[in-house]
């Protein structure tokens, strides 16, 4: 790879995240532009020379106050492919948060595999790499895309933080990892794993039962020893709110002393602010992958977000420069 230095852009509605992932490598941001025409058609294009480079875009594809996922997605397609005929050498985007993720199989007679669907339009562009955070299903994000995947993981943000928790009075607290659905029970295990390695001592481990058919959400059994512990429910994103609050009446009643939540996209979609002031739950800690744009004040003082710009930067420059990504990956 070049010796200058990996370019990075990142796109609008992503900026304060790009200023900070810039200034975590020690480069300024890569210009562009972003021209908006009366029909609500748009271009990107590059301002600076990236024939022979190796560039990042970086661009979350949530959903914003100005941009659909939709709107988010077709910009960055449509600047990768852009750069690529401007003759970058290799176009990396990097999404902290991939759009249409969640829907990775058929649930139902002839559902679309919309997660396949995203990945052929990158590779279509030219797409070399995707690199994303804490994707809802890691081995079909994977087996989805042609090109070389990263999926990086929030979970040595968590585990810092518990650490960082379990000091004072709170040193030999109890800590159970719970999984608010059968589903992210690998996730869970990761960071279980990563969590007591951290600590040097045993934390306990359990999972909520969770059914979801045409929307409505079922089941209640709780499987773990949560009594008298501290709980660290693990998700990666908060939608409305429902799965966790769930989670954190099921650990309450099983014995659980507080609940914090641990979860790397706060969505905060309607209904999350209910969520997030339940009676339940003590504390959620967030990422900032997702602004958190759409809570009000009342639910803030319940929130931690947690910076991901230093992970993303660390993740670059080890792309540029070809060293391993290892710890920073989710298996």
């Amino acid at each position: 790879m070049s010796d200058q230095g990996p370019c990075l852009f990142a796109l609008h509605g992503t900026d304060e995240l790009g200023r900070a992932v810039a200034a975590a490598l020690g480069r300024p941001l890569a210009l562009h532009e972003e021209r908006e025409f009366e029909d609500e058609e748009h271009k990107v294009r590059p301002l600076e020379a990236v024939r022979g480079a190796d560039v990042f875009v970086l661009h979350g594809l949530h959903g914003g106050p100005e941009q659909s996922p939709n709107d988010k997605l077709c910009r960055l397609l449509f600047f990768i492919g852009a750069l690529k005929d401007a003759g970058a050498m290799r176009v990396t985007a990097v999404t902290p948060y991939l759009c249409y993720a969640r829907k990775d199989r058929r649930t139902k007679p002839s559902d679309p595999v919309t997660t396949r669907y995203v990945a052929s339009l990158f590779e279509a562009l030219g797409t070399d790499a995707v690199v994303t955070l804490d994707v809802h299903n890691p081995a079909a994000f994977e087996n989805a895309f042609r090109c070389p995947t990263v999926a990086l993981t929030a979970a040595t943000l968590f585990v810092a933080y518990a650490k960082a928790l379990m000091t004072g009075a709170l040193t030999n607290e109890k800590l159970c990892v719970v999984s608010p659905d059968p589903g992210g029970a690998k996730r869970a295990d990761l960071f279980h794993e990563a969590l007591e390695a951290a600590l040097g001592r045993p934390v306990g481990k359990a999972f909520v039962q969770k059914r979801r058919s045409a929307g409505v959400v079922s089941g209640d059994l709780f499987v773990g020893d949560v009594d008298g512990a501290i709980a660290l429910v693990v998700d990666d994103l908060i939608s409305t709110g429902g799965t966790l609050v769930r989670a954190a009446r099921a650990a309450r009643q099983a014995g659980a002393k507080r609940v914090l939540a641990l979860v790397t996209h706060g969505l905060f979609m309607q209904g999350a602010e209910a969520a997030v002031t339940d009676a339940a739950i003590d504390r959620v800690i967030v990422t900032d992958s997702v602004p958190a744009f759409r809570l009000g004040a009342a639910a803030r003082t319940k929130v931690e977000i947690l910076p991901v710009a230093p992970l993303l930067a660390e993740a670059v420059r080890r792309l540029h420069a070809g060293e391993a990504l290892t710890d920073l990956l989710v298996f």
